[in-house]
């Protein structure tokens, strides 16, 4: 039987909070910890969208936080699932921090998570698969194999050899990894 297939717009999530005096550090800066907390609320609801499954977060990728988010600014989080493998799921988050009042706009953040969909006693399940289509959509699922492999071999859970799609990255090779 087929696997299930489903598209990258039917996990699309956003997500908007404003930013409150609790969320802030001594600066009126968003905290990086409640920005993170956010993130991972959003993309997990998308990857349940994807899967119809529980979900539980198995990796975070890199998360800079280059430009402040300001005590009362609107903070609006998008995510969708970029690409299904057998239980695992890459989840793309964008940021953005408004401030109405100051009709200003920035992009603030965006990162990539990963979910494992789980049955009731916490096993990893199938789910269904991604198909891109949009150019954006095919550019984030052609990439997505090169970072889950990346995340696999920092987690010393696949040797570097044997990452063959980073290996395209850097035109070596097998031989030159000897």
């Amino acid at each position: 039987m087929a696997k299930k297939t489903k598209s990258a717009k039917e996990s699309e999530v956003v997500m908007t909070e404003l930013v409150l005096p609790n969320d802030t550090n001594t600066l009126n800066n968003l905290m990086g910890g409640r920005l993170m907390h956010w993130m991972d609320i959003v993309s997990a609801i998308a990857a349940q969208k994807h899967s119809n499954l529980i979900v539980v977060t198995a990796s975070v990728d890199n998360v800079s936080f280059g430009k402040p988010i300001r005590l009362g600014n609107v903070v609006t989080l998008k995510a969708r699932v970029t690409r299904a493998f057998s239980s695992s799921m890459e989840v793309y988050i964008q940021v953005t921090a408004e401030d109405i009042p100051g009709n200003k706009k920035i992009d603030s953040n965006t990162a990539f998570f990963t979910f494992v969909a789980v049955d009731q006693t916490g096993r990893p399940i199938d789910v269904p698969e991604l198909t891109p289509e949009t150019e954006f959509e095919k550019e984030l699922y052609e990439g997505a194999l090169r970072r889950r492999q990346l995340r696999l071999v920092l987690a010393k859970r696949m040797k570097p050899e044997d990452a063959v799609e980073l290996k395209s990255i850097f035109k070596l090779k097998p031989e030159d990894l000897s």
